[in-house]
């Protein structure tokens, strides 16, 4: 009779925890080798994890909803087919994790995802003597996230004053936005200004009615709401809007759809065609693949695009990587790819890092323009809205007016106002207009 340990795997190198949001087998059930046995999701990625062995699932010991470190044991597999196995026994809290290297400014500090209740207090971690100075729970609490720091660092917040509900006390990106929406001086910050995680500290308190339902935000629209609120604070948000006439492309995408999907094995949208004018259009207007970083302006060499994807649970934004190396069938299967791994739980981390410019394309639900928030780290976001034929003065072979049956959609490009003006938007947006209407005729 032997057991097999399931643990919290590490979804990328910048991830200290993740939280284990569902359970895919109960105590008892058997299990095969690779077969999905629960789900995590962590501050980059939600995703479903295979079981290490082949057996029977004989203990849980981390039940849904908690958040522990990596490594952690979240279950045991009993090998032996027909073994007896323990009931379920009360999930012990996360123990804290062992002492990290001596360097007191890690080259790769770990990223954290907003803790949930099972996360160690701080009091709980043991206040060890270090080298360095300060005891090992105040290194723990200020090996923050790079975006933690920077944000801290431009609003004057010293983090070791901080109490966050992280790993460890560790400060995290819920932690200090709602810090910074609290309205507290940020100079000589105290703990006891820090609301736990999830707590409002902003506007009339928000009471449940009779007969209202109540239910704890998953993680993914924890992390979702998180950056949301920090990339629109964090970024001089202005947005225009173009018209554009897409019946060049419908008529192209038409005659050449049967071929190419026979060929390929892929559906064909409108939206390659998109991508391939924005990577070309992102090429003559750097500054809308560019990221501000204080006091500089980085301009990315490489044209990694981000599609958002709406799942059932929330929002994903996988990254087509090298975007401009790709043909049209390319990027049709990499799009593929890419929205059916999203739905199906199995991106990895490092597949939704990245993207120098994103697109997001509401305009599948009807939508016909909006507003779009820009991912931090990055200088726009292009917004597709819906595409409706409508009834357009034209210009006719004998130069008199005429009203034509065209193709259009609205294009909005929400951008940041700190490195980006609105020329430069406007003449970028100009820039994927004519290269959609006067789009050639690509091979596949």
């Amino acid at each position: 009779m032997a057991r097999v340990d399931v643990v919290m795997p590490q979804m990328g190198e910048s991830i200290a925890e993740g939280t284990l949001s569902k359970w895919l087998k109960k105590v008892g059930d058997t299990v095969k080798r690779d077969e999905p046995i629960f789900e995590i999701s962590t501050d980059k990625v939600d995703a479903e994890i295979p079981a290490p062995a082949s057996g029977t699932l004989a203990e849980i010991i981390v039940t849904e909803g908690q958040t522990v470190p990596v490594s952690t044991v979240v279950a045991r597999l009993e090998t032996e087919a027909g073994a007896a196995v323990s009931a379920p026994e009360k999930a012990p809290e996360a123990g804290a994790p062992a002492t990290p290297a001596a360097p007191a400014a890690p080259s790769a500090p770990p990223k954290t995802a907003a803790s949930g209740p099972a996360s160690p207090a701080p009091s709980a971690a043991p206040r060890v003597a270090t080298g360095n100075g300060g005891s090992l729970e105040e290194r723990l609490r200020t090996r923050s996230s790079p975006l933690v720091r920077k944000i801290a660092a431009e609003h004057g917040i010293e983090i070791a004053a901080l109490q966050g509900s992280g790993l460890a006390g560790r400060v995290t990106k819920r932690d200090i936005m709602q810090f910074l929406e609290s309205g507290e001086p940020v100079q000589g910050a105290r703990p006891s200004m820090l609301a736990p995680a999830g707590t409002e500290r902003h506007g009339p308190p928000v009471e449940p009615w009779a007969g209202d339902v109540v239910e704890p935000m998953s993680k993914i629209r924890q992390l979702t709401s998180d950056h949301m609120v920090m990339a629109r604070r964090h970024a001089a948000h202005v947005t225009s809007f173009f018209e554009v006439d897409l019946t060049r492309v419908a008529r192209i995408r038409q005659k050449m759809r049967g071929a190419f999907e026979r060929e390929t094995g892929q559906k064909l949208t409108f939206l390659p065609f998109v991508i391939r004018v924005v990577v070309d259009a992102l090429k003559q207007h750097a500054v809308l693949n560019a990221a501000h970083d204080g006091a500089r302006i980085i301009y990315r060499k490489q044209y990694n695009v981000g599609i958002a994807v709406a799942l059932d649970w929330g929002l994903i934004v996988p990254v087509i990587r090298r975007a401009e190396d790709l043909s049209l069938s390319g990027l049709t299967r990499s799009l593929n790819d890419l929205a059916e791994r999203a739905r199906s739980k199995r991106l990895k981390p490092e597949e939704v890092q990245g993207a120098t410019f994103t697109i997001t394309n509401p305009g599948v639900f009807g939508s016909l323009m909006g507003t779009p928030i820009i991912p931090a780290g990055t200088s726009a976001i292009l917004g597709l809205g819906a595409i409706e034929k409508r009834p357009k003065v034209m210009t006719g072979p004998d130069g008199e007016d005429v009203i034509a049956v065209r193709t259009c959609a609205y294009f909005s490009l929400s951008f940041d106002h700190r490195i980006v003006d609105g020329a430069d938007a406007d003449r970028f947006l100009a820039t994927i207009k004519k290269g959609l209407e006067n789009y050639a005729e690509p091979s596949v």
